[in-house]
């Protein structure tokens, strides 16, 4: 279930940073994958409106590897990544991470590839800005999402 060369910090912009509580778990204290994915596509969705100035469906996840349980009481934090835009679509990278309500320790519990694609008030697919561009000078792009 763990990998092997796990990451010592997100990758992302923070999204959403919530508390696994009780009605989430199962009989013995694990979070419900269903319940971090969830949280992943919200997490998703704020960076994917954000990006196209409205709405946005989600369409398809890809990849989605669960590294490590979440228990009652930790908390969650959603990071997410815009990675490439077509003509009405987003993609987006997500990683979710615990930290024990006890400690300072965090661990990458989750990680998917989200997609989504802007849609109208009619819930037709509508055009998406391009991704903002890397600034040379910094190798920094502006501020994605």
């Amino acid at each position: 279930m763990s990998d092997s060369a796990e990451p010592v910090y997100p990758i992302g912009e923070p999204a959403i940073r919530i508390t696994a509580m009780p009605a989430d778990a199962n009989p013995a204290g694990d979070i419900f994958g269903g319940w971090l994915m969830a949280q992943m596509d919200m997490g998703a969705g704020i960076i994917a409106a954000r990006h196209c100035h409205g709405r946005a469906a989600t369409i398809a996840v890809e990849g989605m590897k669960f590294h490590h349980p979440v228990h009652i009481g930790d908390e969650v934090s959603v990071y997410a990544t815009l990675i490439s835009v077509g003509r009405t679509s987003m993609v987006i990278d997500v990683e979710s991470w615990r930290r024990a309500r006890t400690g300072d320790e965090r661990e990458r519990v989750t990680q998917a590839r989200f997609i989504f694609v802007a849609i109208d008030e009619d819930r037709r697919p509508r055009s998406v800005p391009p991704l903002p561009q890397i600034r040379p000078d910094t190798n920094q792009g502006a501020e994605r999402g």
